[in-house]
């Protein structure tokens, strides 16, 4: 039986752009923006920033050569910035929560321009998907000549390595439970409902929708109350780097080990990694196993 592949580093496409060059960001929540821009600043790319307001972290404005704030649904606004600053790539970083769009009085609430009503009206009334609603806002940038591009095509080093990157492993009922839990993963992804699947002893406990992939690992502890559960997170097969790209970080450990999480499988090649060494440091800690492997080898029966 063959075995799983020994930790190595991923190698990444090389980066397509050159340093010096203008670079747009959009950032919602979470720590994906800063690393990007730091990442970037590193690289010598002349970095502007515009941050969702009450989603972008404050402090991303002094991480970046120039930035802007910009509320949710004020994409005209957006478009007009880049352009003024003659930014022509673009790259999305962070989550933008959804859940602002099923608050009651949400017209009011985001008063939406009339560049964020024609996207609305142009791309997304049949449905509201993740895939849908970003890859309108790609269209609609697009009508300006403004072009987004994949973080990883500036910033590859940004992907996990590949194998077991944690000093535990799966155990064989775990591993089950990846292999179990990897085929669900992918099918929520194909139909573009999330990309992180909860497991425990061949029986889904948990998926991930609109909430997010932390929320779900806490639904999954109160559904699931002896722990020792499975997270299994991979890409969709559909999936677009340029927006949504699978990522973990010290906050997903943090949720799993307040619901008793105690594996987390990710795809190679496929998935962030936010603050690498601090993200294996704590996982080792609590005793949490962590393995990023692709389709094939989800597949083994047993972790070798």
């Amino acid at each position: 039986m063959a075995d799983i592949l020994p930790l190595r580093q991923f190698e990444p496409a090389e980066r397509r752009h050159p340093a010096g060059m203008r670079v747009g960001l959009l950032a919602g929540a979470g720590r994906f923006p800063l690393i990007f821009a730091e990442a970037a600043r590193a690289q010598n790319y002349e970095l502007f920033g515009m941050g969702v307001i009450g989603m972008a972290d404050e402090s991303l404005a002094g991480m970046c050569h120039h930035y802007s704030p910009v509320p949710l649904a004020r994409i005209g606004q957006a478009i007009r910035w880049f352009k003024r600053n003659k930014v022509d790539q673009v790259v999305m970083a962070g989550k933008i929560e959804k859940t602002v769009l099923f608050q009651s009085n949400r017209i009011w609430r985001l008063m939406p321009d009339l560049r964020t009503v024609h996207l609305w009206l142009r791309y997304a009334c049949d449905n509201k998907k993740d895939d849908t609603l970003l890859l309108a806002v790609i269209r609609e940038f697009e009508r300006d000549r403004i072009h987004f591009a994949s973080a990883l095509e500036f910033c590859p080093e940004l992907l996990v390595q590949h194998g077991f990157l944690t000093r535990r492993k799966p155990t064989a009922a775990q591993w089950k439970d990846i292999a179990f839990g990897w085929e669900m993963a992918k099918e929520i992804g194909r139909l573009d409902i999330g990309q992180t699947i909860v497991v425990n002893d061949t029986a889904v406990i948990a998926v991930e929708a609109i909430e997010g992939t932390d929320r779900a690992i806490l639904r999954a502890g109160e559904l699931c109350k002896r722990g020792g559960f499975t997270v299994v997170k991979v890409a969709k097969p559909q999936q677009d780097s340029r927006f949504d790209v699978p990522t973990i970080g010290v906050q997903t450990l943090r949720s799993m080990h307040e619901a008793g999480g105690r594996v987390l499988a990710v795809e190679a090649g496929q998935t962030i990694i936010i603050d690498e060494p601090e993200v294996i440091d704590l996982a080792d800690k609590l005793g949490i196993a962590i393995v990023s492997l692709n389709a094939e080898e989800a597949q083994l029966r047993v972790a070798c």
